[in-house]
Formats: C-alpha cells, sequence, structure tokens
C-alpha cells in the first residue's frame, strides 16, 4: 500500500483532481467523487507502469502580481 497527493480544483460543475507522483488527472461532480475516479486510475496506471522508486511530493504557495484589467 502507498500513499499519493490528490491536488483538486474546481472548474465549472466539476472536480480535477491530480496526482503529481504519477501524472494522473480524473474528474468527479464531488470531491470524494472525483477522489475515488483518480484512485482508480492511479491503480490501473500503476498496474501498468510500476514506480520504480517511491515518489515524495512537496508542496508551497508562492504569491505573484495581478494587475487588475479595466
Amino acid at each position: 500500500m502507498q500513499t499519493f497527493t490528490a491536488v483538486l480544483h474546481k472548474e465549472e460543475e466539476m472536480y480535477v483532481a491530480e496526482c503529481s507522483e504519477v501524472g494522473t488527472v480524473r474528474q468527479g461532480k464531488t470531491i470524494e467523487e472525483a477522489v475515488s475516479n483518480l484512485k482508480d486510475a492511479t491503480e490501473l496506471y500503476l498496474d501498468e507502469f510500476p514506480l520504480k522508486e517511491e515518489r515524495k511530493t512537496l508542496m508551497t504557495t508562492f504569491e505573484v502580481a495581478v494587475s487588475a484589467k479595466a
């Protein structure tokens, strides 16, 4: 059993979930559905392309200047 990271964002009516360690992406109408779909996709991907080494994702935040458009 391995633990992976799910990063989510909302696009219109759907949640998009991405596993940054593997590169799989799925969506769902709820957060739970998006993560469940991502889990299924990641398991299928790893069955076909096993990881050679365990990867740890590092997360941080950063700021950018945003210009207001008139």
